[in-house]
């Protein structure tokens, strides 16, 4: 990766190269790739320790949401584990194992293609949704609220605030308590929220994304208080109006790169 040098394990010092280049909402990938380079060229081991969320930060120059996903995502390709209250650790990896089901940011390069995104994410994310308000903890709920707000204050400031959209959405997967859901929303990335794929020209913008946060508070409001028949329901909706509203967009709708 350019501009980017091995990282070292946790345990040993790190070096401070320049910041990851900046290239909009694809961070978590440069992260990932700088990350997995070091895996595949021996500099991080098997069974070596990550260097920590806060030593990415400084050395990347990138958000601690980024560097999540990106370890999310690195998780969900089998290179890494994360061991809660510990550390991430590499993986030993089989000689022949088989090659991880992926779906990269080519494959959505067209409002088809997030639309059938946002159709596949109705039957897993309403299911997380319902299963997120049966489990999640106190801190959980934080963690969503937290993002909310993010959000909340991105908008305000005049951003499409893509990183907090998904930091949300991240959040309820991880409160289903079942790593599954997690691996498969870290694979996916910002790249699922339909806004981070496409330019589209809406003079609403503004309403927009009022829309869209009161369809988060409604999903919100449903886990808080326990409710996983309506935290599935509004789940459902949020994403059926997603794909209804960049249905709608599409005409002037072009792919970004």
């Amino acid at each position: 990766m350019p501009n980017a040098q091995p990282l070292a394990p946790s345990s040993s010092p790190t070096s401070s190269p320049a910041p990851l280049r900046r290239r909009g909402r694809t961070l978590a990938e440069e992260v990932v790739q700088a990350l997995g380079e070091d895996i595949r060229q021996g500099q991080l081991k098997p069974g070596d320790k990550l260097p920590t969320e806060s030593e990415i930060m400084a050395t990347m120059g990138v958000s601690r949401t980024v560097v999540r996903e990106a370890l999310s995502r690195l998780q969900a390709s089998g290179l890494v584990e994360t061991r809660h209250g510990i550390g991430t650790f590499v993986l030993e990896r089989p000689a022949e194992a088989p090659s991880p089901f992926r779906i990269g940011p080519d494959a959505l390069g067209t409002a088809m293609d997030v639309m059938a995104m946002l159709e596949f994410r109705v039957s897993v994310e309403a299911e997380a949704a319902g299963l997120a308000a049966a489990r999640r903890t106190d801190a959980q709920l934080a963690a969503m609220r937290q993002a909310l707000d993010e959000l909340k204050h991105g908008a305000d400031a005049g951003n499409d605030a893509v990183e907090s959209d998904f930091a949300f959405h991240l959040a309820i997967a991880r409160a289903t308590g079942n790593r599954y859901f997690t691996d498969l929303m870290g694979h996916l990335g910002t790249m699922v929220i339909p806004r981070s794929r496409l330019h589209v020209n809406t003079p609403e913008r503004v309403q927009y994304l009022e829309r869209v946060s009161i369809e988060h508070e409604n999903i919100y409001d449903a886990i808080e208080r326990r409710d996983p028949d309506a935290a599935k329901a509004a789940m459902r909706m949020h994403l059926t109006n997603s794909r209804e509203r960049l249905r709608k967009a599409s005409g002037s709708a072009s792919p970004q790169g």
